[in-house]
């Protein structure tokens, strides 16, 4: 229960933690100044460390133990402000006279400083300097654990190194032990802050324990110990998380300098790690004590407190029995084992078995097709997919004088200059291969093999090393590249099948076949010639065809003009004939009226463009030609006789 001065006054003096106020607060001060010394060393040495090996593990083990370190010193801190306001609450001080406004400076400058240094006291008395330093340390803790927070650090600590760490932090763990056991000791009515003291102090130890157990089972194959080191530093920062808040709420609380301060530095979290855990009393206790909410009066809660076991015994019981039941998607078959033993080939769908452990399914491909190349580079870098509009990779150049990533080396025999050789040369052949669609199929790759993809590799290796022993590198670079793949895949699942393996080979690709370096530049002069003739055939081809087809142009073009002048000359003599053979008919009919009509048709034909005078020959009558006055007379310009006017004309 807090003391208000105001009410009780001097009675505080026989309270028995107002009369132990200076002794807690030595101690307090004593053990705050150590461990911050220790905290101090460990973060350097982690900086130290972390410069010269970022990737070792030392860096991370030793922050998270900083950080509880950090945790235990803001709760002893913050337990320190508590005993000083007892022990000032029993020897009050001399409160200091305030400065009359006339002593003030009459300076305005003076003024301003004075008025902003007022306003800063306010502000820091109105947040408390405990609030403050609870909330850096809080800060501090959080900061120093995301620095090392690094789930793929892999480790790397040497075993002397290890052990030693290992002693130490087992030392100061005994330590830190020995002063939970004293806060644990204390009655309440003494001391009423440490009890969370205690709980604080576990949070350290429980990080320096885990540090100890990480450093003794470190190894280059361990991976356990690196992971569960980066994880210590949850439980200090959760804390730290919880500490920060209850500062910032803190600030919403009305303060009175005559009232007796609670400890800001509690944690429920902190509260949880004691046997048996009582999360739900720790949380009652402090609904209890905080909002004045007593669970233990609601129905509903009691009701649930007495149901919990046998329902979650029923439940328990229901997950069990729901083991048995086993889905397996359209892309994966099930063996299903019965005490160990497999008795059948569960396909796609829901089955129902025995919970686990009496039964359990081993999950087996059906149907998925996997690309498996002969050889692959443990530190290349890991694939990374193109754009679809970008460059090319660079795994799909396939030039000689690149170099490929799962190129496997094979010695081969040649001949140069009539002398027999070896040469190496280097190949990418690749397998497309699944596991077999059979139950017994299913069954040999579950159990007769660890790793299909090695097993397949060795296959083929051995087998590439028999094939190539029997070729030439001349018959590979020609005639026998055409059967190569098929021959490799025939061979490849043959002695897969002796191994009773499961796989099925597919199809077997030889992407590329890269010729020695000596021979890669003859090959390439003489593929460029190749390419040169082939190209001056094409261009010749080319020509030749084109004067062709031009001849056979011109030549098409002189018939049709040929033939269309015969036929024009034939349709005229044609129908010259057929006006001839009509003008003897007309006039074997007409006669002389004919004659005539055809003279005066051709006439009109032949006048029908010249300029005529038509005269009538009545016009000088007794004998006397016709006159005409040319004074008056003019041609017309350009109008020529209509035939009808000549005809007249001629009759007359």
């Amino acid at each position: 229960m807090q003391v208000d001065l105001d009410i009780e006054g001097a009675a505080v003096a026989g309270l028995p933690r107002f009369q132990q106020a200076l002794v807690h607060g030595r101690r307090l001060r004593r053990w705050g100044l150590g461990l911050g010394v220790m905290a101090a060393l460990g973060l350097v040495l982690a900086m130290f460390v972390g410069l010269f090996a970022p990737q070792s593990l030392w860096p991370t083990l030793l922050v998270n133990q900083c950080a509880g370190l950090l945790v235990l010193i803001a709760g002893l801190q913050s337990a320190w402000w508590v005993t000083q306001w007892r022990a000032t609450a029993l020897k009050p001080a001399e409160i200091p006279l305030q400065t009359d406004a006339a002593e003030t400076p009459d300076g305005g400058y003076e003024q301003l400083l004075e008025r902003i240094s007022e306003r800063c006291r306010r502000v820091l008395n109105a947040l408390g300097a405990p609030t403050l330093w609870l909330g850096g340390w809080a800060l501090l803790t959080l900061f120093c654990v995301n620095q090392v927070w690094n789930l793929a650090l892999q480790p790397n600590v040497p075993t002397f190194s290890a052990n030693i760490g290992a002693a130490l932090s087992l030392l100061l763990a005994f330590g830190l032990l020995v002063l939970e056991r004293q806060f644990a000791l204390e009655p309440v009515t003494q001391w009423p802050e440490a009890g969370a003291l205690s709980q604080l102090t576990r949070v350290a130890i429980i990080g320096l324990v885990l540090s100890a157990l990480c450093l003794l089972f470190a190894g280059e194959g361990a991976v356990w110990p690196a992971r569960l080191a980066v994880l210590i530093g949850v439980l200090p920062g959760l804390v730290a998380l919880e500490l920060s808040l209850r500062a910032v709420l803190s600030w919403f609380t009305p303060r009175r300098e005559l009232r007796e301060p609670a400890l800001l530095a509690r944690s429920f979290i902190a509260e949880l790690l004691r046997w048996p855990p009582q999360p739900v009393l720790a949380l009652q206790h402090e609904l209890h004590y905080r909002f004045g909410i007593d669970l233990r009066q609601i129905w509903a809660f009691s009701y649930m407190r007495r149901a919990f076991w046998p329902v979650s015994a029923v439940v328990a019981l229901v997950g069990w029995t729901l083991t048995g039941v086993h889905e397996m998607s359209l892309q994966e078959r099930g063996i299903y084992e019965r005490s160990g033993k497999p008795v059948e080939v569960f396909g796609p769908g829901l089955h129902i078995g025995l919970p686990w452990p009496l039964g359990r399914v081993l999950s087996v491909e059906n149907g998925v097709v996997h690309e498996l190349a002969t050889r692959v580079d443990k530190g290349a870098a890991p694939m990374v997919a193109e754009p679809a509009e970008g460059p090319a990779p660079a795994i799909a150049n396939r030039l000689w004088d690149a170099s490929h990533v799962n190129d496997k080396s094979q010695v081969i025999a040649s001949s140069r200059a009539d002398k027999q050789g070896f040469q190496i040369v280097n190949m990418d052949v690749r397998f497309v291969y699944r596991i077999g669609l059979t139950d017994q199929a299913a069954l040999a790759a579950t159990y007769n093999s660890t790793d299909v993809p090695a097993l397949i590799r060795s296959t083929a290796s051995r087998v590439l090393v028999h094939d190539f022993a029997t070729r030439t590198l001349d018959g590979l670079l020609g005639e026998d590249r055409v059967g190569l793949a098929e021959d490799i895949g025939r061979a490849v699942q043959a002695d897969l099948q002796a191994l009773d393996s499961g796989v099925e080979i597919l199809a077997t690709v030889v992407e590329a076949i890269h010729p020695p370096a000596g021979a890669a530049n003859a090959y390439h002069g003489v593929q460029a010639a190749q390419i040169a003739a082939q190209a001056l055939i094409s261009r010749e081809r080319g020509a030749a065809t084109e004067a062709g087809n031009q001849a056979q142009l011109q030549a098409s073009i002189a018939l049709d003009q040929a033939t269309a002048n015969a036929r024009e000359i034939n349709a005229a003599a044609q129908a010259a004939d057929l006006g001839f053979s009509a003008e003897q008919k007309a006039y074997a009919s007409a006669g002389q009226a004919f004659v005539l009509e055809r003279y005066f048709s051709q006439l009109s034909q032949g006048l029908a463009g010249a300029q005529l005078l038509v005269l009538d020959h009545h016009l000088g009558r007794s004998g006397n030609a016709p006159t005409i006055d040319l004074r008056a007379f003019t041609l017309p310009a350009d109008p020529a006789p209509s035939p009808k006017t000549a005809q007249s004309g001629a009759a007359n």
